[in-house]
């Protein structure tokens, strides 16, 4: 089990161990414009990266926690 505290983070994790495995054809079209986008800094939003995530056997919560 891995934990990471930000989406950023566990997505560059994700294109680094996870999507650089996945056979070629998989890679096409969705995944290779959000590895694109977030490589080159061109700008992927939180939603996409956790529902790419989610598809790849990711569970993403939100924690906000406020103390006084």
């Amino acid at each position: 089990m891995k934990t990471f505290t930000t989406i950023e983070e566990a997505f560059g994790w994700f294109l680094d161990n996870v999507y650089k495995n996945l056979p070629a054809e998989e890679k096409k079209g969705e995944l290779t414009n959000a590895w694109r986008n977030y490589t080159h800094k061109l700008g992927i939003s939180p939603k996409k990266m956790a529902a790419i995530l989610e598809r790849y056997g990711f569970e993403v919560k939100l924690l906000v926690t406020y103390k006084k």
